[in-house]
């Protein structure tokens, strides 16, 4: 499993809000600034999908980043399956100056782990600015 994290400096319940209301993960889901997320459906019920177009801004190219929720435990914890069978663990803590998110997933077999750990950063690091940013 890799492991990637950030603490955010805002309060645990927005911070879930954030990660799983649609209308807000369109706003971070994507690791640089040439990307986006143009559509994201949450359908947060253990056995539910979660559906996130993920496209270069050029149109160049897109993908359906998809998985099926496994355990859901509100503000703490989602375990999730890939559309590929990979698993991955999201923890949220509750800290004395915020929320630390932790986010565990199994490497896939086309990239370097490297770039597989940055690109998660990178999606980790957009969702804590956007987070801290919004009203």
């Amino acid at each position: 499993m890799l492991t990637v994290t950030t603490i955010i400096n805002s309060p645990i319940n927005k911070v879930w809000e954030y990660w799983t209301k649609a209308e807000h993960i369109k706003n971070w889901n994507f690791a640089s600034e040439d990307w986006c997320c143009p559509n994201a459906e949450n359908n947060l019920v253990v056995g539910g999908e979660f559906h996130y177009l993920m496209s270069a801004k050029d149109n160049s190219f897109s993908f359906d980043f998809w998985g099926t929720y496994q355990n859901i435990e509100l503000e703490k914890q989602l375990d999730m399956v890939l559309g590929d069978g990979r698993k991955v663990s999201v923890t949220f803590q509750e800290i004395e100056n915020g929320t630390e998110v932790i986010e565990k997933f199994e490497p896939e077999s086309q990239n370097s782990i490297e770039l597989q750990k940055s690109g998660w950063q990178m999606i980790l690091d957009n969702f804590k600015k956007y987070t801290e940013i919004s009203a």
